[in-house]
């Protein structure tokens, strides 16, 4: 019995805390049969047939919805073209406009044209300076154009030999 319960040691587990996989032991008691390697297969030929189709099925939902929303935007577009014509067959709406955009005046009438009547708040401000150190340059820039215009037309060609 002292051999007996030496295996049994041995083959036990060193701590209980702790148990140890055999991964031999687990992947020798699967039986694979043939209908499950068939069924395998076919599981794998179908994710394999499936996976792109999904793809584009997927791909052509995107393209369906922006056509859609392509749609909406140009109803959206002709409707307020629509307005606008309707706006634009009012008499009254052309006499403001040209009023408006163009100056126009009825005979008889004086017109004030007002300038600098924007509020405070839209007139641009000044424009801040560029830097802090402004420097006077102590040569005569035009001058030195021209020295340079007339050296270019005075000089000779350089003719390569």
């Amino acid at each position: 019995m002292n051999e007996e319960g030496a295996r049994r040691a041995a083959s036990a587990p060193s701590s209980p805390s702790r148990s140890q996989v055999d991964v031999r032991d687990w992947v020798g008691r699967l039986r694979l049969t043939a209908f499950t390697g068939i069924m395998l297969g076919l599981v794998v030929l179908a994710a394999l047939v499936l996976v792109p189709s999904v793809g584009t099925y997927l791909d052509q939902r995107q393209q369906i919805a922006a056509l859609r929303q392509a749609v909406t935007l140009g109803k959206d577009e002709i409707a307020e073209l629509q307005l606008e014509r309707e706006r634009w067959a009012d008499p009254a709406y052309v006499t403001a406009q040209a009023r408006e955009r163009l100056y126009y005046y009825r005979p008889g009438e004086v017109v004030y044209l007002v300038d600098d009547d924007l509020p405070a708040s839209a007139i641009p401000q000044e424009q801040a300076p560029v830097s802090e150190d402004v420097e006077e340059t102590r040569t005569d820039w035009m001058a030195q154009l021209v020295r340079s215009v007339a050296a270019a037309g005075l000089s000779r060609p350089a003719v390569g030999e």
